[in-house]
């Protein structure tokens, strides 16, 4: 062994002792606090109700729901946002969840046309326009061509949109809550293309919804073919019908209103189509007049989701976890940094659990919060070495005017008492 390694090997150990210390101390006092609080409190050292009484048997609840306890974890919307709810939004509360899979039953809901109601018995997908034939599929069909697992996110393009202007929404369910994350099943799109024959001149696949706002997108080939699925399963079970049930396309990485819910045609065709919602919509409108277009990637973004204003510290001061979730269209994040100052100073934070191209990764910092006031923020890194920008330097290049694609980072002002407000600093 080199002298440079054995060195490093000694600086590993000290490191690993000075930890272990520092976790036995803290958990030592932590766990004197709890004895000291359970050596009287009745909830412990007294027989209660469901010590007692039998509960309910099996047969209670055939598809099974949360806790009555957590009813308050919900998806939520902002009546003022738009103006009708069959063309509305509603956003997963992120601070009441942990690790990086969204339950289907809170992962949000963005509609156009309301959501559409098909029996899947009904439902057909066609396959046209340059290819060597034209094909209609059944969902029966679909279920025969191999399928894949793939935990992908989901974002809407418009997330943090109401935030370019500065800070509005108290609470990070509402500024960064039109995401999700799922493992989804389905058949890859290039298997139902190659069973078309896509002709040479297919450049573009129009992807279209059978809802009432028949929503259409230009999707190039490339991406088609690269990693897009036809999905009729999300964690496991069938699509909620607010999902797409029953089945949507998954576009990995790209913006939501690409991923078109309640499939019916592919059209392969040579050019865009310059449809309404790639023109007037989902366009980043610049402050010169201009408008960006084909923006598909979302780009590398994190939040704090714990503190946050919906997620107030109410333990008071000693041990505390910060925790939050990052998430890039370029691949996987290579790392989290968190601020307690505003950014003046930053901490890695530890990522832990999977970590999956193009899906959430989970990060935590663990501190020892003595009561100070702190401007907690998180930027990330992902992996093709993209670094989540300021909500300024984003303004310096594309202005004010936009709605979408804002990745700008987030700030949570902590007060003394635990109470956390949305705040920006310069």
């Amino acid at each position: 062994m080199s002298q440079e390694e054995s060195g490093n090997n000694k600086q590993a150990a000290a490191s690993r002792r000075q930890f272990l210390r520092a976790g036995i101390a803290g958990g030592a006092a932590l766990a004197g606090a709890t004895a000291a609080r359970a050596a009287g409190d009745p909830l412990i050292t007294e027989i209660q109700d469901w010590n007692r009484y039998l509960g309910d048997g099996v047969d209670a609840a055939p598809y099974g729901v949360p806790s009555e306890f957590e009813a308050h974890v919900v998806r939520r919307d902002v009546p003022w946002l738009t103006a009708d709810p069959v063309s509305s939004v509603n956003f997963t509360p992120l601070h009441e969840l942990d690790g990086i899979i969204t339950p289907n039953g809170l992962c949000f809901e963005r509609h156009h046309g309301g959501t559409a109601i098909i029996n899947p018995a009904d439902h057909r997908l066609m396959i046209n326009g340059l290819v060597d034939r034209s094909l209609v599929f059944t969902m029966q069909d679909l279920m025969r061509f191999p399928r894949e697992n793939r935990v992908y996110f989901l974002e809407c393009a418009a997330n943090s949109g109401m935030e370019w202007r500065g800070a509005q929404l108290n609470g990070c369910q509402f500024t960064h809550g039109m995401v999700h994350c799922v493992v989804y099943t389905g058949v890859p799109l290039k298997y139902l293309l190659q069973e078309a024959g896509v002709k040479t001149t297919g450049k573009w696949v129009l992807a279209e919804g059978a809802d009432a706002s028949a929503m259409t997108r230009s999707i190039p080939i490339e991406k088609a073919l690269e990693d897009c699925l036809v999905a009729f399963k999300m964690n496991g079970e069938a699509l909620r019908p607010e999902q797409g049930y029953p089945v949507r396309l998954v576009v990995p990485g790209w913006e939501g209103n690409m991923w078109v819910k309640w499939l019916r045609r592919l059209e392969v065709g040579d050019e865009p189509w310059a449809q309404r919602e790639e023109t007037s919509k989902y366009t980043d409108l610049l402050e010169s007049g201009k408008a960006r277009r084909h923006t598909w990637v979302m780009d590398v973004k994190s939040v704090i989701t714990s503190p946050s204003p919906q997620a107030p510290i109410t333990h008071g001061r000693g041990q505390t976890v910060i925790t939050g979730l990052a998430w890039s269209g370029n691949g996987t994040i290579s790392r989290v940094d968190v601020s307690i100052d505003g950014g003046r100073n930053w901490r890695m934070a530890r990522l832990d659990g999977p970590s999956l191209s193009k899906a959430m990764h989970r990060f935590y910092l663990d501190i020892d919060w003595d009561g100070s006031e702190m401007l907690l923020q998180s930027r990330a890194i992902d992996e093709a070495g993209y670094v989540q920008p300021t909500k300024n330097e984003l303004r310096v290049e594309r202005g004010v005017n936009s709605i979408y694609h804002n990745n700008g980072i987030q700030t949570w002002y902590v007060k003394g008492d635990g109470e956390v407000e949305n705040v920006e600093v310069s």
